[in-house]
């Protein structure tokens, strides 16, 4: 398993590095960028989430799932908790891009080409539950804390966003054992295929604007990408192999590690810019945590199968 993704990440890397030429010698501008991110959240993504759920349905699947999201559930919850504890409010310090950035990952980005990797259709599948769960707590507890106000409106939003409608078509479809007819699921076929080249080509271009030699000298940095990449990965991987039943299906536990072990989300960064926080240091972290997360993603899968042959 470790394998696969130390091979996935580095392909990658390899095409976040294409973004990054295409940015440095002018053939995609960061405003174009926008555009192509906004391409990629609000219909390559949610057209391979719908795609996820094209499966025939078994009681076993519809199980599986349901168990995701109870352990997505708690595993965020988890991490939430926990780094308000270890990330303290300080006067002058932004708190609240670190313990976001900590928290929440860039699990639609990373984790879908990922888990696809390691599962193919089964795994996004389960990852859907993760990314739901991702959406409804970053759209509420997420901006509480960016925001400094209570605006529980914001969840009822998201339900209506591209990538939710897609999970409630997938699901819909799924149950009621819908299918589309050939020539439009060859379609969203290729669409789907696009997800990976693309998302990792805007990550290289987004990270093309950081300045990478203030980067490296900024220990907090570090700090929040240790807490998001190795600590809180170890902890949730420790506890979903030591306190998961024997028979829950080992494709939902490494999903759920690896969408948690993914860098942070680059949502930050755009609540950052939209409550006008300090942008540069989340689109800081962003980047350092991306680069970082091709060395630390293969260590985190390694120690989790190592886990889960002494404790299997």
């Amino acid at each position: 398993m470790s394998e696969i993704i130390l091979k996935q990440t580095l392909i990658m890397l390899i095409l976040m590095l294409v973004g990054i030429v295409c940015s440095k010698i002018g053939i995609v501008t960061q405003q174009s960028n926008k555009d192509l991110s906004k391409f990629i959240l609000q219909i390559i993504n949610p057209v391979v989430i719908f795609m996820s759920y094209q499966a025939d349905y078994k009681p076993e699947l519809a199980k599986n799932l349901l168990i995701t999201f109870l352990i997505s559930f708690l595993t965020l919850a988890f991490s939430i908790v926990l780094i308000h504890l270890i990330i303290r409010e300080k006067e002058g310090k932004d708190t609240a891009i670190e313990r976001f950035s900590s928290v929440y990952s860039n699990c639609g980005f990373m984790g879908i080409p990922l888990v696809n990797a390691m599962f193919g259709s089964e795994g996004v599948f389960y990852l859907t539950a993760f990314i739901t769960v991702f959406n409804i707590l970053a759209w509420t507890h997420g901006i509480i804390i960016i925001s400094g106000e209570k605006n529980f409106r914001q969840a009822l939003k998201v339900m209506y966003s591209p990538t939710m409608i897609s999970i409630h078509l997938g699901i819909i479809c799924f149950f009621a054992r819908i299918r589309l007819p050939e020539i439009p699921y060859q379609a969203a076929e290729f669409i789907s295929s696009m997800n990976t080249p693309m998302a990792m080509i805007v990550s290289g271009i987004t990270m093309s604007a950081t300045n990478t030699a203030a980067l490296v000298k900024k220990l907090s940095i570090y700090k929040v990408c240790f807490f998001k990449l190795i600590f809180i990965p170890l902890v949730i991987s420790f506890l979903i192999v030591l306190l998961c039943p024997h028979d829950v299906d080992m494709k939902i536990k490494f999903t759920v590690i690896v969408a948690a072990s993914a860098p942070p989300a680059a949502m930050c960064t755009l609540q950052a810019v939209r409550y006008n926080k300090n942008s540069v240091y989340a689109s800081e972290i962003f980047t350092a945590g991306t680069i970082l997360s091709v060395i630390t993603l293969p260590i985190i899968t390694k120690l989790t199968e190592f886990l889960t042959k002494i404790m299997g």
